[in-house]
């Protein structure tokens, strides 16, 4: 349906006085958590992915140039649109993102998803990340082994939800950087839509209905 979703993920509850959350780090102390959780954090990516999303998207609550762009799009897809911001808790969870949204880590850490564009990141703009089989990796774009040519090119249109996976597991593999922007963006028909479109096919083939005269049809009662 036609509804957009802002998840901030601040890794932590912090309206609630700081309990771990479903993506905190295994291992996390907090309140709720003493000793450290003990659960696997969800992929919130992964999982919209996984559930057919048609419009998924990560941005940095600390680069409101590319978040304007990200939510702009998706306000303007048809359909549920999904995003994930990484979002910083300055008091129960202060720097969660600091190597991902700082001027001074962010280049070596991140790739920003552009569509129809290789996948180069670094503050040289010297790494890029290949497909080796069924995994990504982080190859040297001066080394003279590998060029633009081997890198993943990003296509946020495909039907096929596949690269996209791939893609959004990066978060869960040390050394890979974090992609940020639209992993998947495709138009699938909206479920109101296709509900009036129903309702109106219904009605073009019975007619408009009364209801009074469907609740008093069929076999009937009287209670006493």
């Amino acid at each position: 349906v036609g509804v957009k979703v802002l998840l901030f993920n601040n890794r932590i509850y912090g309206l609630t006085k700081g309990q771990y959350s479903p993506t905190s780090e295994q291992g996390k102390i907090t309140k709720s958590t003493p000793m450290g959780s003990l659960d696997n954090p969800f992929n919130p990516i992964s999982l919209a992915l996984a559930s057919g999303a048609t419009f998924v998207a990560r941005s940095l609550d600390r680069d409101p140039e590319h978040l304007r762009g990200v939510i702009k799009a998706a306000f303007e897809h048809k359909g549920t649109s999904f995003i994930e911001i990484y979002q910083n808790c300055n008091v129960f969870n202060d720097g969660a993102f600091f190597t991902y949204t700082e001027k001074d880590t962010k280049t070596e850490n991140t790739v920003v998803l552009e569509h129809g564009e290789p996948l180069v990141f670094g503050a040289n703009r010297d790494k890029g990340i290949r497909l080796n089989e069924f995994r990504p990796e982080v190859v040297s774009l001066t080394n003279g082994q590998y060029s633009l040519e081997d890198l993943i090119v990003h296509d946020q249109y495909a039907e096929d939800r596949t690269l996209a996976y791939f893609l959004s597991r990066m978060t869960e593999v040390p050394g890979l950087p974090h992609p940020v922007g639209i992993f998947r963006s495709v138009e699938h028909p909206c479920y109101e839509d296709l509900m009036t479109q129903q309702i109106n096919a219904a009605k073009k083939r019975m007619g408009e209905g009364d209801l009074e005269a469907l609740l008093n049809a069929g076999d009937m009662w009287v209670v006493e």
